[in-house]
């Protein structure tokens, strides 16, 4: 950690020597409980200074740290709960409030006192979440310890669940690995992010996901300052850049999308000079938004692609996107990608298949929680996917089409929703969108697309339609459109897609 590291949460400030002492006690805590390596302790917390203190903590004795996603209902939490078979689980008072059912029994639980910055960042009532009787507190708790002494032992990172956007959702859990491949993950997520030392950044995604939780790892090596958002907001983002001088950024689409549609004269009101690298992952994202995003803040806008099993895969600079409109980059050195049809075989530059990719050492190996036969069901003579279909071009570079599970076949025709997507996310009438397959009688399924208007926009089913044609095939353009007040999105800005699609599967009995 960089001694000089200062970590902002709104009015707070917090030196690297507090929060070394503040996880160094918890490790003592986490180690009387009996935990050691191997083990898993889940954390369901929103961004919040004491998420970092347990990673650093966890990180110490080699210890998993379930991040859990705080939008789980009570069965959801209750499956991760019980598929992590964490010893310990640290979680919000107020979120603890919604899923105290889902909790095995004899589990141990330490709560953390929801701030005050959190109560007004998501508007809860104040005073209204106290910890629990006969529950640990987490301050209290933590400083009940002395710091701890032990050896340090190589990080297993954060196991991370997948989305569960279809199904359950499957824990990928980092083995060990070798120390070429604890030095090449943090090498590669430097990389990404274009990290240096004594960088100012802004952690603005929820931490249980790995965009956020693997930039937060890389700024608590090397930065400066790092400012904590309790949550997204475009103004407010664009505040903390001016007033804190934020020099790296890790976003999602979505948000350069809202920082894109905030007033030209609230996005010229603050001063964003200071940026030096923005990164964005974690979705495919449209064409007129790169564009755009590059134009505002100049030629500092680079890509990530890769995922939750994998890691990071490839990166493309914005000369990259420039030069080869689309792409998700090219490979991190080390790093091979092989795109295979349905019966396994390579495919050449521009044919559609299937993305299998070998990370080498630039990543530590995995393996899902108590399923080791999907995690084989994956892989191909040693590369793995994660079920996304694109394309290699003949310059090596990679561009994504789209999930294998979110393509729509209507009449044996494969059409990709992102595609769609991004077409219609640029429409200034169009605040959200997304599309997907419903039941056709003829053609076995039809793309719709469910729309959330912007603020003030009237726009029709029709006037939705004609903008598409005169940007796609006609045959891509959605034959239902459906407007929404907004979509089912995670913090990250994934969408829920089972959701919109599962009313219009139900009516006929069937699921594809």
């Amino acid at each position: 950690m960089n001694s000089n590291l200062t970590i902002h949460f709104g009015d707070r400030q917090v030196s690297a020597q507090e929060l070394s002492l503040r996880a160094d006690k918890a490790a003592s805590g986490f180690a009387a409980l009996g935990l050691k390596a191997g083990d898993a302790v889940a954390v369901m917390l929103r961004n919040d200074l004491p998420y970092l203190e347990a990673i650093l903590a966890l990180d110490r004795l080699g210890v998993h740290l379930v991040a859990v996603n705080w939008h789980f209902n009570a069965d959801e939490a209750a499956y991760i709960l019980k598929d992590c078979e964490a010893k310990a689980f640290v979680v919000h008072a107020d979120l603890l409030a919604g899923i105290s059912g889902a909790v095995p029994t004899g589990m141990q639980v330490i709560v953390v006192p929801t701030p005050d910055e959190i109560l007004e960042a998501y508007k809860l009532p104040r005073s209204t979440y106290p910890v629990p009787a006969g529950m640990q507190s987490w301050p209290t708790w933590r400083d009940g310890f002395p710091a701890s002494t032990t050896a340090r032992v190589p990080s297993v990172g954060s196991m991370l669940y997948t989305s569960g956007t279809t199904g359950r959702p499957k824990g990928v859990m980092r083995l060990p690995g070798t120390p070429l491949q604890h030095e090449g993950s943090l090498r590669i997520r430097a990389m990404a992010s274009q990290a240096r030392q004594g960088m100012h950044c802004a952690i603005v995604g929820p931490l249980y996901h790995a965009g956020p939780n693997a930039a937060a790892r890389v700024a608590l090596e090397l930065a400066a300052d790092i400012v904590i958002l309790p949550r997204f907001d475009a103004e407010e983002l664009m505040q903390v850049i001016e007033r804190h001088r934020v020099t790296h950024l890790s976003l999602v689409p979505i948000m350069l999308v809202r920082l894109l549609k905030l007033p030209m004269e609230t996005r010229q009101r603050y001063n964003t000079s200071s940026l030096e690298n923005v990164t964005h992952g974690g979705s495919p994202c449209a064409p007129d938004v790169r564009r755009a995003i590059i134009d505002w803040w100049g030629p500092i806008v680079n890509e990530t692609y890769g995922s939750t099993e994998a890691g990071l895969v490839t990166f493309a600079t914005s000369a990259d996107w420039l030069s080869h409109p689309g792409t998700a980059g090219k490979p991190f050195p080390g790093t091979t990608i092989r795109v295979l049809d349905a019966e396994g075989r390579q495919l050449s530059a521009g044919e559609v298949g299937e993305i299998y990719v070998n990370t080498g050492d630039n990543a530590l190996p995995f393996t899902y929680r108590n399923n080791e036969a999907q995690r084989r069901a994956i892989e191909r003579d040693g590369y793995i996917t994660n079920g996304d279909v694109g394309y290699m071009d003949t310059d090596g570079y990679l561009y994504i089409t789209d999930r294998k599970r979110d393509m729509v076949i209507s009449g044996g025709v494969n059409i990709y929703p992102a595609e769609i997507e991004h077409a219609l996310v640029s429409n200034p009438e169009v605040a959200d969108c997304a599309v997907f397959g419903v039941p056709d009688p003829e053609f076995g399924e039809a793309v719709a697309a469910a729309v959330v208007r912007a603020p003030g926009s009237a726009i029709t089913e029709s006037e939705v339609r004609d903008w598409l044609r005169q940007r796609i095939a006609g045959y891509k353009v959605p034959r239902l459109v459906e407007f929404h007040t907004a979509l089912p999105r995670d913090s990250m800005g994934k969408v829920f897609k089972n959701q919109l699609r599962a009313p219009h599967w139900e009516r006929v009995g069937r699921a594809i």
